[in-house]
C-alpha cells in the first residue's frame, strides 16, 4: 500500500497518539471487499493497511464501487453517520450509459420509485467532461456505439445500490460509481489504495458533526 503524504513511520506514529479513538479515511479500489474479512475472489481491507485493531468501516461500499470509506473505532461516530434520520450527505461520481435529458435529471432529484418506495431528493448535476479520477485497473464495459457521460450526486440516505438503482430507474445503468465525499471528508490527496489519519480539526469537525440535531 501507497501512503499518502507521510512515511509509514509517520502514519503508524500518527494513530498511536491519537489518545482514543482513531479515524482513517481511505480510497477503497475496485474489486475490494468494504469489510476486514476475506473472501474467495476479492481482496478485503485487510490487504491494506496498516490500520489500528478494532477499527470498522462506516458503511460500506459495494465491491463493483470505488472511493471514499471512514474507518473508526468510534461507536458514536458510526452510528451517527450511518443511522437514516440523520441524513449526512454522500457525494459520487457516476458515469452512467447515453446523456441525460432535463426530465430524467429532475426524476433523480426529486426521486424515483425503488422497490415501492421513493428516493428522498437528491442534488443532481450534469458534468461536461470526464472528471479527473484516476483509471480504474478492471476495464469498465462499454456497450458499443452508446454515448456514456458522468453525473455528480449527492444523497442523505444510504439504501442497497441505492446510485445504481436510481440511475437503472430512469434508463441510464451505471458503468462505474466512484464515492468522493461523506459529509465534509473528502478523497483529495488519495489514489486508489491510499489512506490517511484524520487531522486534529478534522476529528473536531466530525464530533461537531454528530453532536448535530437530527433531521425530520
Amino acid at each position: 500500500m501507497r501512503l499518502a503524504c507521510e512515511s509509514k513511520d509517520n502514519y503508524i506514529a500518527s494513530m498511536k497518539a491519537n489518545a482514543r479513538f482513531h479515524y482513517i479515511i481511505m480510497f477503497k479500489p475496485y474489486g475490494v471487499l468494504s469489510q476486514f474479512t476475506p473472501e474467495a475472489g476479492h481482496d478485503s481491507l485487510k490487504d491494506f493497511g496498516p490500520f489500528p485493531k478494532g477499527v470498522y468501516p462506516v458503511g460500506r461500499l459495494d465491491a463493483d464501487s470505488e472511493g471514499l470509506m471512514l474507518l473508526t473505532d468510534d461507536t458514536d461516530v458510526n452510528h451517527r453517520l450511518t443511522t437514516p434520520r440523520f441524513h449526512h450527505e454522500r457525494t459520487y461520481l457516476v458515469q452512467i450509459e447515453r446523456i441525460p435529458g432535463e426530465n430524467s435529471l429532475r426524476q433523480l432529484r426529486e426521486g424515483v420509485l425503488i422497490e415501492g418506495k421513493p428516493t428522498l431528493p437528491a442534488i443532481v448535476r450534469l458534468l461536461y467532461g470526464e472528471p479527473p479520477l484516476p483509471p480504474r485497473l478492471v476495464a469498465i464495459r462499454f456497450r458499443k456505439n452508446v454515448p456514456t457521460c458522468w453525473i455528480e450526486i449527492t444523497l442523505t440516505e444510504g439504501r442497497n445500490r441505492q446510485v445504481r438503482k436510481m440511475t437503472a430507474a430512469i434508463g441510464h445503468p451505471t458503468l462505474r460509481l466512484v464515492r468522493t465525499r461523506i459529509a465534509f471528508l473528502s478523497l483529495n490527496g488519495l489514489l486508489p489504495g491510499e489512506s490517511r489519519v484524520l487531522t486534529e480539526t478534522e476529528v473536531d469537525d466530525l464530533k461537531k458533526l454528530i453532536r448535530s440535531p437530527e433531521k425530520h
